[in-house]
């Protein structure tokens, strides 16, 4: 199964080699846009992508970005409650 992070488009780096630098939730890093860089509609700041493994796969709307990145902070919660109850950690 794979996983795409909504990333948001910080700035085009490279357009003839299909770079762009993104955020992730704080964290930035190049990632390849050649997939959904098109010359009818080129990919730019602000615009919000489906990351996997360093490539661009999809472009995706903001709100569709945001509710994704807010369920995935609500996993990553839900999977350390468990970890700390397996633990007995739990206050």
């Amino acid at each position: 199964m794979c996983l795409g992070i909504p990333a948001c488009v910080l700035e085009v780096v490279d357009r003839a080699g299909g770079l762009a630098r993104v955020d992730v939730s704080g964290v930035r890093r190049e990632v390849s846009v050649a997939l959904v860089d098109t010359p009818d509609a080129p990919i730019a700041e602000g615009d919000w992508v489906l990351v996997h493994v360093g490539f661009a796969l999809a472009r995706i709307d903001e709100a569709d970005a945001r509710e994704t990145l807010a369920l995935l902070r609500r996993a990553a919660d839900l999977d350390e409650e468990l970890r700390q109850l397996r633990e007995g950690t739990v206050a």
